[in-house]
């Protein structure tokens, strides 16, 4: 015989689980929300993408000529010139505008990027962004689709951001 005491242990522990998944606060979801969503960080770069959980990185041709590309829409990816070294200067609200590329897994390199050249940092949050030739690589908040380059040459934050070419220069169409 079945307990009633026990059932209702395991129905009182199902809502608890279920109510701890839900969101205590308000929530606004943005481009750049989802795009920081997709794309949690890696540690190691593989060429493999066959099952990887790691945001994949390609070249792709842009407005601004051959350049770098990240996640499953192909978006733009920029780098900043106030980073030093490989260290990420970009947080709180720059983060909002420019959310960084960040891969649950080992980064992929796609099509015209060498696996060599691609690695992570750990962020102060814990996320591991990608890097690229030691440039930490973000996106920008305003570019919609893999068509879009509206960062390019844009002064914010202190220091000026640029897209990237497979080299690991910036772009500067100027």
């Amino acid at each position: 015989m079945r307990h009633p005491f026990a059932l209702g242990a395991v129905a009182t522990t199902v809502a608890l689980l279920a109510a701890g998944c839900g969101s205590s606060g308000k929530t606004t979801t943005t481009k750049a929300a989802a795009a920081r969503s997709s794309y949690a960080a890696p540690t190691t770069a593989t060429s493999t993408s066959a099952a990887a959980t790691g945001v994949a990185v390609a070249v792709k041709h842009g407005k601004p000529g051959v350049i770098l590309a990240a996640g499953p829409k192909k978006l733009t990816v920029y780098l900043f010139e106030g980073d030093m070294a490989s260290s990420s200067s970009c947080t709180g609200e720059c983060a909002s505008v420019w959310p960084p590329v960040t891969s649950a897994g080992a980064p992929v390199a796609g099509a015209g990027v060498v696996a060599a050249d691609l690695g992570t940092i750990t962020r102060p949050d814990g996320t591991k962004q990608v890097i690229y030739k030691g440039h930490p690589l973000y996106f920008y908040s305003k570019d919609g689709d893999s068509g879009d380059a509206y960062g390019q040459a844009i002064k914010s934050f202190g220091a000026s951001w640029y897209v990237m070419a497979p080299s690991g220069n910036k772009v500067d169409t100027s």
